[in-house]
């Protein structure tokens, strides 16, 4: 059976903290590559970790705040002027993607979201409901809640006969449950250690219903300092920018 590779580009929140980059992991399976979130650190990632801008086939975005799709200006700019991209680049998330794309093109370069270039940007805007086959991918949404200006999803995703839930940035809500239960891997945010914040998740969010979720591997991601602080004392596992696994 063919493997999927799961590798934490960037683990960290908005703010940096523990010196970590923004929210981007790479997916691989059978000579393909997406990035789920695209943070605006993603390019130092990528040569940070040695990969190569133009083998990237699509990018799946959770939600449309800049440690998440930010990177996507910089992303689209470079496969334009330095890594000489022709084929299309496949770029799926949440309703509001082009358009808010389109503006952070403005704000960070004016003039370039006009630009012609020698590859295509294909967007496809994703919606809570049945599962639709994206860029090799099985993906299918739920909506969060998570002020962003546009829906925040949750993400299942499923290739190489495995799949994968990710909260991408949400505070708890029970009707996520049916989408992030039983997946192969669970990436969740987990901002704080137990403390409830609106608009996050906590990692005791996670953890007292770890049974009902019921995941064959669970890694906690996106992280301020307070949950750092309790990183050495937590029964369970934490990503790391670099860590790659095999599902």
């Amino acid at each position: 059976m063919a493997e999927l590779t799961v590798r934490f580009l960037g683990s960290g929140d908005a703010f940096g903290h523990g010196g970590r980059l923004q929210a981007c992991i790479l997916l691989q399976w059978q000579g393909q590559r997406v990035l789920l979130d695209c943070g605006a650190s993603a390019l130092i990632s990528l040569q940070r970790y040695g990969v190569e801008p133009n083998s990237i086939d699509g990018i799946l975005i959770s939600h449309l705040h800049g440690d998440h799709f930010g990177g996507l200006p910089f992303f689209i700019l470079d496969a334009q002027l330095h890594s000489k991209r022709t084929r299309p680049l496949l770029l799926a998330g949440p309703q509001g993607l082009a358009a808010r794309l389109e503006q952070a093109m403005e704000v960070n370069f004016p003039g370039s979201s006009q630009v012609e270039r020698k590859f295509a940007t294909q967007v496809t805007e994703l919606t809570a409901g049945p599962a639709q086959e994206w860029c090799g991918l099985t993906v299918k949404a739920a909506e969060g809640v998570h002020a962003s200006g546009a829906p925040a999803l949750a993400l299942r995703i499923e290739a190489a006969g495995k799949s994968i839930a990710y909260t991408g940035d949400t505070q708890w809500v029970d009707e996520l449950m049916p989408l992030l239960s039983g997946a192969d891997l669970l990436i969740a945010e987990a901002y704080f250690y137990e403390r409830p914040i609106k608009f996050h998740m906590s990692c005791m969010d996670v953890l007292t219903r770890r049974g009902a979720l019921n995941p064959g591997r669970l890694i906690f991601t996106h992280m301020s300092q307070d949950m750092l602080a309790h990183v050495g004392e937590l029964n369970g596992e934490t990503a790391d920018d670099g860590m790659e696994i095999t599902l």
